[in-house]
């Protein structure tokens, strides 16, 4: 084994498996080494396959599926070029290959040498996994079939060259690393700085799960089409009522477009001086990412919306054209204004200046979008579509009944008011 001699593909997250597996491989059959010692490191490197696979899901071979999801997540110069491009031409290409030769190797070791070697029994249990739960904890189902499906090509490959062109056309389609493998995330601090981190469990609502607000929908769909297709797009302002479907919306397009190369970073007001290290790690990927900010408002005394206005439009670094912003709000103008103001303005010699200060935030974003509390009427279609969507068996007269009691009580007309009361029908007990 040659996994020394890796030149693009070191460093690897999670390589320590491979460097312990390696180790048993050269030096299973060498009598230096104590045969109880041996055992002992193998049963170590077993428990933490299985431990990966519960978290990630993984089925078949385990052995392989560990070496491709090594080969999947490991951003390096050749990986992210591909993810860019595709094939891509130069010298690179025969350090992949040598590198991808050497992990070749590794793959397609008969671990049947280690088992006789050492005298147990393993090789069976982990080349023919079932993984009853579908998924884990770090990925999706989506995620780990395209992770097992790999798997099975890179063991199907007959050469290097097959092998790396396989591998090539993955990065390709789905992209490498945790924006390849991930669609939203969130921002923290760690040693090393400002950190974008997956997040691994997102609500899977679709647009068509949001009842009414077509025009407002309408406008959210042409401005992100317009965005993931490469052609001109606008930060985008989503602001109404509590309650109306605002943030469903934004995570709905996330689902819709993520298969076309959409991204989520999530921010918080807080973490806004942070903006430019985030633009920094993305503007270069091949994907287009939205930076979400949720229920965005400002008190007076609150100047992070400056770090915002600075990033949106007005620093001396341009945008790049693979980022937008996406926030939502509960109010039309984002930074608070109170009668005061205008007391103060009164004195003011510029009283202008206070007004364009405190307005020019929103004008950053080129597409705002009202949400609005729904009517009696609209109300009940809601409660009405979702209720089918369960398959509440109530009449329609009982059912629009129970619906206005419960807004009356519960925060008044809105979508979310309506998705209280039927799931409230739903933990009743026979209601369905």
């Amino acid at each position: 084994m040659r996994t020394n001699q890796l030149m693009l593909y070191k460093n690897m997250e999670h390589g320590e498996l491979l460097q312990d597996m390696t180790f048993l491989m050269e030096n299973c059959e060498n009598e230096y080494y104590n045969k109880e010692d041996m055992v002992g490191l193998l049963f170590e490197c077993l428990n933490e396959l299985l431990e990966m696979t519960a978290s990630h899901g993984f089925e078949g071979n385990l052995w392989q599926n560990y070496l491709t999801f090594l080969l999947a997540n490991h951003e390096n110069a050749y990986s992210t070029a591909c993810e860019v491009v595709g094939a891509v031409d130069g010298s690179i290409n025969k350090i992949a290959l040598h590198d991808l030769e050497i992990i070749r190797e590794v793959f397609d070791y008969d671990l049947h040498i280690i088992e006789k070697a050492l005298d147990t029994d393993f090789v069976s249990m982990i080349e023919n996994y079932e993984n009853t739960t579908g998924h884990g904890k770090v990925f999706n189902k989506r995620i780990r079939d395209s992770i097992c499906q790999l798997s099975c090509k890179l063991a199907d490959c007959e050469s290097a060259e097959t092998f790396k062109e396989t591998l090539t056309t993955f990065y390709k389609n789905f992209g490498v690393g945790k924006f390849g493998l991930h669609k939203a995330f969130r921002v923290e601090h760690s040693k090393n700085g400002v950190e974008i981190v997956p997040i691994n469990k997102i609500a899977h609502v679709h647009l068509d799960d949001l009842v009414g607000y077509e025009i407002a929908k309408k406008k959210l769909i042409d401005n992100t089409e317009a965005f993931v297709e490469g052609r001109r797009a606008n930060n985008c302002l989503l602001f109404g009522d509590a309650g109306t479907g605002k943030s469903s919306s934004v995570k709905a397009i996330l689902n819709q477009y993520y298969d076309q190369g959409l991204r989520m970073i999530e921010i918080y007001k807080h973490q806004f001086q942070d903006l430019n290290d985030v633009i920094a790690q993305i503007k270069n990927r091949n994907y287009k990412f939205i930076i979400y900010m949720d229920d965005l408002s400002f008190e007076e005394f609150e100047i992070e919306y400056k770090y915002l206005k600075a990033v949106i439009e007005g620093g001396l670094e341009k945008k790049p054209n693979n980022v937008l912003i996406y926030a939502t709000s509960n109010r039309r103008h984002l930074v608070r204004e109170t009668f005061r103001d205008k007391q103060d303005r009164d004195e003011e010699l510029h009283t202008n200046d206070t007004v364009q200060e405190k307005l020019s935030l929103v004008a950053r974003f080129g597409v705002t979008i009202y949400f609005g509390r729904p009517n009696k009427k609209e109300f009940q279609q809601i409660v009405k579509v979702l209720a089918e969507r369960s398959d509440i068996q109530m009449s329609e007269e009982e059912l629009f009944l129970e619906a206005n009691k419960w807004e009356l009580s519960h925060g008044g007309l809105s979508g979310r008011t309506a998705q209280q009361f039927v799931d409230y029908l739903l933990g009743k007990p026979k209601c369905n």
